[in-house]
């Protein structure tokens, strides 16, 4: 009997940790967050955040001028998606850095793409003018 409390618990456990990406806590509307803040907002403990930084380079807070880290909106994404890959889908760091390198990559390409066609309708209203 005692062990199938053990094991009851134990799913339970489990089942918590699986969900935790996917019930969050809305981010709120402001422009910098201090790691206590982040920490709670993902669960994700301090320590394991600033591992993350050295980890995944997507991952880089400014720091205040007494060295405070401070995170953006953007972030705190990046660290939601970074712990679902790791503790939802199981991959494992090197696993994790890729998939986040491969969706950030096109997005990029995307903006890069959008600004250089914005560039040449301002040069064709430019030669229109002309």
């Amino acid at each position: 009997m005692a062990n199938q409390s053990r094991r009851h618990v134990s799913t339970s456990r489990r089942e918590t940790r699986r969900g935790d990406s996917r019930r969050r806590e809305p981010i709120p509307d402001k422009l910098y967050f201090r790691i206590g803040e982040v920490a709670r907002l993902t669960k994700i403990q301090p320590y394991i955040l600033r591992y993350w930084e050295s980890e995944f380079p997507p991952l880089q807070p400014k720091k205040s001028g007494t060295g405070q880290r401070l995170y953006r909106k953007r972030d705190i994404e990046i660290i939601l998606k970074i712990k679902e890959l790791l503790y939802d889908k199981r991959y494992t760091i090197a696993g994790a850095r890729r998939q986040l390198q491969d969706e950030t990559e096109p997005t990029d390409l995307l903006q890069q793409v959008q600004r250089i066609r914005e560039g040449l309708e301002a040069i064709g209203i430019l030669l229109d003018r002309s």
